[in-house]
């Protein structure tokens, strides 16, 4: 069984989401995309991708048309089966010609039945709501941070409030061009 592993781009302040819920403060790609070659590498051992209903609204708005030779991420998200957490979404359409399957009911349920079913590891980009559950749940592996060198003050935390305390591990901290800074950690040491 592979890996779950949790990817947010957070704020230095540690802030996922404005206080609007917005994702503005890295809108600006070029920070993010900076990693891009660390990002493939990563998603080379990534045998699906797991989203939140509200996640997998934005990214089906861009990734279909994304231009993997502009974003050399689009490639692989393209390939990738893709999985939809969802009690609202009648269906998950990913461009004209493919689509997610949609995992109903307890989304941390869904996921742990998942990784049985999957060549390699999962990831959960964003989708707050779901990377709680999963986090309260202790079903995280890998909880990789990709900091964008931005305070925003105030916003929603990567993490929920009643988290409590949980000890991490270090795996490797990377700093690149434009300020990004990606720390991966275990979260089972």
């Amino acid at each position: 069984m592979g890996r779950l592993i949790v990817e947010q781009i957070t704020s230095v302040d540690g802030y996922a989401a404005d206080a609007e819920g917005g994702i503005g403060f890295f809108i600006d790609a070029s920070a993010v995309n900076a990693a891009d070659q660390e990002q493939l590498h990563m998603l080379g051992t990534v045998g699906a991708i797991v989203l939140g209903a509200r996640t997998y609204r934005m990214f089906a708005d861009y990734w279909p048309g994304a231009d993997p030779a502009r974003e050399p991420v689009a490639g692989p998200i393209a390939r990738l089966p893709k999985y939809v957490v969802s009690s609202t979404l009648a269906e998950a359409a990913w461009g004209p010609d493919q689509s997610a399957t949609l995992l109903r009911g307890d989304g941390v349920a869904a996921v742990r039945a998942l990784r049985g079913q999957v060549d390699g590891d999962l990831i959960v980009w964003g989708s707050l709501t779901l990377a709680d559950a999963l986090l309260q749940a202790g079903e995280v592996d890998v909880l990789r941070l990709r900091i964008v060198p931005v305070l925003i003050g105030r916003g929603r935390s990567f993490a929920p409030p009643e988290l409590g305390e949980r000890p991490l591990a270090l795996r490797s901290a990377r700093q690149f061009e434009g300020g990004l800074v990606v720390l991966e950690y275990a979260t089972r040491a």
